[in-house]
């Protein structure tokens, strides 16, 4: 029997269309999303700003990843609700000052549905910071990154 070894590194391709000023299409694999600022400044709110696609980015990792983690460990994983918080330095996206990280700090609390035991919590609270992608080059810039987590029962 032959095992195909997936490569550990790819190269990742997108494509992108600046509509507008504010507005831009984002294209991978077969999906386009579109990143577009709010009314609010100059854009038509038809997607999330650059920072909330950001953002959002972690938030899907963290669910990625620990639930990859915690299916490996044989662990129930089930609904997660995350919800977070950042302080955002604006004065660099409003043109006033360089910020060398405009992201200083980001609560995640997430709630998930699971029948991990306390130490099998820990072990995939910490193997998710090993793992995520997007928390780790983000605390490499600098980002103090707090998770709370709190479990259900399933």
């Amino acid at each position: 029997m032959v095992t195909i070894k997936p490569k550990a590194t790819v190269k990742m391709a997108m494509t992108a269309t600046g509509e507008t000023h504010a507005r831009s299409i984002v294209n991978v694999r077969d999906l386009s999303v579109t990143i577009d600022e709010p009314e609010v400044r100059g854009g038509t709110n038809l997607g999330f700003s650059p920072t909330e696609t950001l953002m959002s980015s972690l938030i899907g990792c963290t669910n990625v990843i620990s639930k990859r983690i915690a299916h490996d460990m044989g662990v129930a994983f089930g609904e997660m609700k995350i919800v977070l918080s950042a302080d955002f330095n604006r004065l660099g996206t409003m043109l006033q000052q360089e910020i060398e990280a405009p992201f200083s700090n980001i609560v995640l609390d997430i709630e998930v549905a699971t029948d991990a035991t306390p130490e099998q919590l820990a072990a995939i609270q910490s193997d998710l910071v090993k793992f995520c992608p997007v928390a780790k080059v983000m605390r490499a810039g600098g980002i103090t990154i707090t998770e709370n987590w709190t479990a259900v029962p399933l």
